[in-house]
Order: C-alpha cells, then structure tokens, then sequence
C-alpha cells in the first residue's frame, strides 16, 4: 500500500480537534506519547462490550474469548519484532516496568545465588550511555547500590552521537550487562547497537535495549540487534497506555527470578513455598491489562497495514525538511545530529534569549503542541551544557507543513520575547 499521510491522518479522530481558541491541533509530541487511530480505539471498545473478563482463570465462554485475545496480542508482537515465539514475550505496563524487571531478577538472583550471569558482585560493572532516559539510568543505580556493583557509561560527542572511543576500555570481562537505548528520546540519535552488542557478546555480558522510540518508527527484528533483553511500550506505538513489552531470550527467562509475586505466576503454593509458572506467566502477576493488550494488538495490526518501511521513509523526509527550515533561523540550536542519517523523528533545540518553556507556551497558543523540559533525560541536557530544551517530535501522522507552521512559530516567539 502506498503511504499516505493525509488518508493516514483521517483514522485519528483527535487531529480533528480545535485548540486554544479555535487553532487546529498541530500535534508534534509523538516521542512522548503517539494519537490513537480509530481502529485501536473500536477494538477496546468492543472488548469491553462483548468480550470483557478475567483471563486463564474463567471457564466460562467470556474467559475463553478474553483469554483469547489476550494471547492473541502475545503473537502479534512476538511477530511484529521477529521473536522466535510467543513465550519470550512479557507484557508489563510500560518499559520503565520491564527495564526494573530485569534489573530486580538480576538483585533477585543475586541474593538467592542464582546463574553466574544474572549475579553481580562488588567489583562486576554495568555500562548505559549519557543519552539514556532516567527510566534506563535509576534501575542500573539501584541495582548497583544493592549489590556493589558499579556503574560506568559511554559518553556523548558535540554532533550528539555515542562515544565508542573507549568501548574497549568500557566493556570489559568485568562487565555483566550493557544496557542503552536503541533511539534517543532527545536527540533521536539511532544508535549502533549491534556493534556494541557484539562487544558486550565478546566480553561475556548481557545486552538490554530500551527500544521505545525505535519500534514505533523502523522495522526492529531483536534478533538482528543482538540484544538479550528488548522492550518497549504500547501508548509510543499507537496503542493505548497502561501496557509494554519486555522480550527476552527463552533461556534467560527460565533463569530469572520472579520480579512481583501474586496470583497467576504461580503453579503450586504451600504456606512454607511456592513454585512458579514457566515463562512469561512467571512475570505477570495478578490481573494484566487486559483490554490494553487487545489494544496494543490492534496498533500492530494497524502499523502492520501500513507498513513501518512506509512510516520510516515518511519520517526521513520530514526530519529532512524540518532540520533544513530549522537550521534557516537564526540564533537556534539542535541538540544532537542536523543530518537526517542513522536518525529519528525526535528534534530537540534551544532558542538563544527564549527559556525552552517559553517557546512551548507560545507555540501552545497557536496550537501546536511540543514538549519542553529535560525529558527524563537530565544527565544528556547537562552534557550539552543546558538546563532544558523544546523538543518537537513527528510520526506517521504529520505533514511537511506542520514543520513550516512550527518553523513561524518559533520566528514568532522570538518577536514576542525580543519585544518584551
């Protein structure tokens, strides 16, 4: 099928809207959450009116359906990021709960004296990089302060690109986990994972992505990345909140302890012990979210029909058009790569002489919606010398002159603060 962006743009019912007065919504803040297409929205509509209960549990015809769809939803993602099967895929609420996920079954096993690679001891080490989201930072610190471990990471070059210079002298046979993002969620650097993955391979550790920028924007095949772990979250993809997905290699998740322990992940209980449910039910205690697992089911089927090779080529020809007009305004700053290779649709910069909330609030007013702050990324905001940024992020759903209204607006908000 051909992409389309305008026929696109008619399945999201919310781009219809009218903001501050009468503007039309100009929505560029996909990197923090993506609009839902009508085709998501119907199918946890009709799971709620037809379908709606408790899932493994019910032997009931209701139980069976929901349990159905429930599942079904496992087999889509598995597919849609190349998975082998269905049961290396572990629904969580978000990524920031599967990355905590690993991080607790590695100071799980490490206090019960589980497998050598998922144990840490003082002297062991886990590399991130300065660009990660604190949601892949205050885990690994956590974990550290627990177990003695220690925690080093990759720096960042001025053009907004990891540092792999000393990856020799940071991965190393110390090293138990090397855990980074595959896109930043503020710079929108695409990093060379399978490069590092490799490395962290050769020197006997594991690999973590975080991929909740990449899945929605390219085709991730996780096996092609080398990871060990990979996850991401449903409301990036245009599926609903409240679920994510924490892939991992089979074997690992029969060696991992259990993160939260409740109804469900069990397969026998006495009052002294219990035993556990082989994976994935291992890892999803009590009652999932099931309806937004029917939803996150029902964006892959959408993202699927459109293509992610459509949604990709889309995105490099706005970035390409939006750094070029960007880079037209005097006195602007881009955070990160100004040329559109190994890059995605997360544009982050600063005006001089306007704070980054200030561009937003003027840029609200004229309805367009974009993102100011650190965004959970503080460390990577210090590296490059600021305290905050605007960021402007596009998806499958925005038009080349949404980047030209952005563009004026920006001109506007320095009128205004100029005059000021």
């Amino acid at each position: 099928m051909t992409f389309d962006a305008a026929r696109i743009r008619k399945d999201f019912p919310i781009l219809d809207r009218q903001v501050r007065g009468g503007q039309p919504l100009i929505y560029l803040d996909s990197a923090n959450t993506s609009q839902k297409p009508r085709q998501v929205l119907e199918a946890m509509d009709e799971f709620y009116e037809r379908h709606n209960a408790n899932i493994h549990r019910a032997s009931h015809q209701l139980g069976e359906e929901a349990t159905e769809a429930y599942e079904g939803a496992r087999i889509k993602v598995s597919e849609f990021i190349g998975a082998r099967d269905e049961s290396e895929v572990v629904f969580t609420k978000n990524i920031s709960e599967g990355i905590n996920l690993v991080a607790y079954s590695m100071s799980n096993a490490t206090t019960a004296g589980g497998p050598g690679r998922l144990r840490l001891r003082p002297g062991d080490e886990i590399v991130i990089t300065e660009m990660e989201h604190h949601s892949n930072i205050v885990p690994w610190q956590l974990l550290c302060q627990r177990t003695g471990a220690t925690l080093r990471w990759f720096g960042v070059t001025p053009d907004g690109r990891l540092d792999t210079s000393d990856i020799g002298d940071l991965i190393t046979e110390r090293t138990k986990l090397v855990a980074l993002a595959h896109q930043s969620n503020v710079l929108g650097t695409i990093n060379p994972v399978r490069a590092i993955a490799d490395a962290a391979h050769a020197a006997g550790a594991l690999v973590l992505l975080d991929g909740a920028q990449a899945v929605p924007n390219m085709p991730v095949d996780v096996a092609a990345t080398g990871a060990d772990f990979y996850g991401f979250t449903g409301h990036k993809v245009c599926g609903p909140t409240g679920i994510g997905v924490l892939w991992a290699r089979r074997e690992l998740l029969e060696e991992m302890p259990p993160f939260l322990g409740g109804g469900e992940m069990i397969e026998s209980v006495w009052m002294d012990r219990s035993t556990f449910a082989p994976p994935p039910h291992k890892f999803e205690a009590g009652t999932m979210p099931i309806a937004q697992a029917v939803g996150l089911g029902a964006a892959i089927d959408y993202l699927s029909e459109v293509g992610l090779d459509g949604v990709r080529a889309h995105e490099l020809g706005l970035i390409e058009h939006t750094l070029d007009v960007l880079g037209q305004i005097e006195g602007l700053r881009i955070l990160g790569p100004t040329e559109s290779a190994d890059r995605g649709g997360a544009i982050s910069f600063t005006v001089e002489g306007v704070h980054p909330h200030d561009v937003s609030q003027v840029l609200d007013d004229l309805g367009i919606a974009v993102r100011a702050g650190h965004h959970c990324a503080w460390p990577l905001h210090r590296a490059f010398g600021v305290r905050a940024s605007t960021r402007a992020s596009f998806y499958l759903y925005n038009l080349r002159e949404e980047a030209d209204a952005l563009a004026d607006g920006i001109r506007q908000a320095q009128r205004f603060f100029a005059d000021a």
